[in-house]
């Protein structure tokens, strides 16, 4: 591989459930392991940006989930704070709504002004949509200007789809969207699912096994 195996996890912690604690044990495995980042809500991005001070863990921080249906100008205001509290990445979910009316131009708009705020990662939803739609949203995030793409968030029905399905998407991913970073999580959560993420094209890794698939990395 290309790189240390580590060095792809976005360590992630989310949900309503999550509490402080939480987000501090959360960092320090990350730390430990030296994630290439931990992705939580935007409420703990202060306090993920002060513990993992010193270090180079990106702050990755996951914004309009789960499908992404929050006024633009809500979306932009979002984004603006979560970069005031120390995010590094923006982790944004497209407007699925309007994918599924193909409002082409509405989501160009709305993820061209949120780009320029800073590096983001766009997600699409890849286990609402059509292989069609996988396509064109793909290439209407390039349009933007993200620095990469994402297939899903937890809530995604992508995370009860087969491992064989999630490469496809990948592989059409990367096709339409050539030269971005690509971000591939939904259930990712042992070494075997890893690796093969890696060899269908992703870049990134976002998974809350990450300490899990650490231990077991190199095992037989």
């Amino acid at each position: 591989m290309k790189k240390e195996i580590n060095q792809y996890i976005d360590h992630t912690k989310i949900g309503k459930e999550v509490k402080k604690e939480d987000i501090i044990k959360t960092c320090k495995e990350a730390k430990i392991y030296n994630f290439r980042g931990v992705c939580v809500n935007p409420k703990w991005v202060k306090l993920t940006k002060k513990e993992l001070k010193g270090t180079d863990i990106k702050v990755v921080v996951l914004i309009d989930d789960p499908i992404g249906d929050s006024l633009p100008k809500e979306r932009i205001k979002m984004c603006r704070k979560a970069i005031l509290d120390g995010a590094d990445d923006l982790d944004i979910v497209v407007n699925i709504p309007d994918v599924k009316h193909e409002r082409w131009n509405k989501i160009l708009k709305d993820l061209k002004a949120i780009c320029k705020l800073g590096d983001t990662k766009v997600i699409i939803g890849s286990g609402y949509l059509t292989d069609e739609e996988i396509a064109k949203v793909s290439s209407l995030v390039k349009e933007a200007g993200a620095t990469c793409v994402k297939t899903a968030t937890g809530k995604d029905p992508l995370h009860n789809r087969e491992m064989k399905e999630k490469v496809e998407h990948l592989k059409i991913m990367r096709k339409n969207a050539e030269g971005l970073l690509i971000k591939a999580s939904g259930n990712i959560k042992t070494k075997e699912d890893v690796s093969l993420m890696i060899k269908a094209g992703a870049d990134i890794i976002g998974t809350s096994s990450g300490v899990k698939i650490m231990k077991n990395y190199g095992k037989k």
